[in-house]
């Protein structure tokens, strides 16, 4: 985020918004700095891939189902940019601290003991550990006595995949099926409540009993249900 904000300086704050007494290395005017650019992402990040799926890869049949209900896309859209906004202060203090100089993050593969193998070995950790907390935090907040408890975390590469589980495509290549949790898995977790709580695989619902395969692909998913319900209306007229 240093390398951001460093360029955000450069082509805009400094020679368009600060006025000259303000120090580029001012701890306030970068936490303002920071905030602006985490916000505008965030919601381009959003707003963009959202819309992306939306035209692109949604099927828009899925909007006939009944428990579709009005205005829902304008809901969601309005509960999502209002989300990344509140969201956007932590993740803030986050890249503070890393622009300052607090973090062990370093610029040059080479400055790691562990080279290469060491960036695809924390990718890997990266993946295990976050799937491991929001399985137990959705689990969590599907408790009776917090389930009204709404938060969020995580940032850019969360939002891409909430949108991509949720974007109705249940294509996922055959022998991931039981790996990956997709679009088709979460489905079964809005349909039935308490299944599927993973957010990237399917370990964490396995091991914690609430692993459910995809109705989607046994043919008794939402597709289905709406051919049922149209072929029943063509009966009738």
């Amino acid at each position: 985020m240093d390398h951001v904000l460093n360029v955000a300086d450069s082509h805009v704050f400094t020679p368009y918004v600060y006025p000259a007494s303000w120090p580029e290395d001012w701890a306030l005017r970068q936490i303002i700095s920071l905030w602006v650019v985490t916000h505008l992402g965030g919601q381009l990040i959003y707003l963009g891939f959202g819309v992306l799926s939306f035209y692109c890869v949604f099927d828009h049949k899925l909007m006939k189902h009944p428990q579709f209900i009005k205005n829902q896309v304008r809901k969601e859209i309005q509960l999502g940019t209002t989300s990344i906004f509140w969201m956007s202060f932590p993740t803030v203090l986050l890249f503070f601290w890393e622009v300052r100089g607090y973090s062990k993050l370093y610029d040059n593969i080479g400055d790691s003991s562990l080279g290469w193998p060491g960036i695809f070995l924390s990718i890997a950790g990266f993946l295990f550990f976050t799937d491991m907390c929001i399985y137990w935090i959705h689990r969590s907040m599907h408790h009776k006595n917090i389930y009204k408890v709404v938060y969020l975390s995580l940032f850019i590469f969360v939002n891409i995949w909430t949108i991509s589980i949720h974007d109705g495509d249940y294509r996922i290549p055959g022998p991931l099926i039981h790996l990956i949790n997709g679009a088709a898995h979460h489905v079964d977790h809005h349909l039935y409540f308490n299944y599927n709580y993973g957010q990237y695989f399917t370990l964490w619902d396995r091991l914690g009993g609430s692993y459910r395969y995809p109705s989607a692909l046994l043919g008794n998913g939402p597709y289905d249900h709406i051919r049922k319900l149209m072929t029943e209306a063509a009966k009738t007229q």
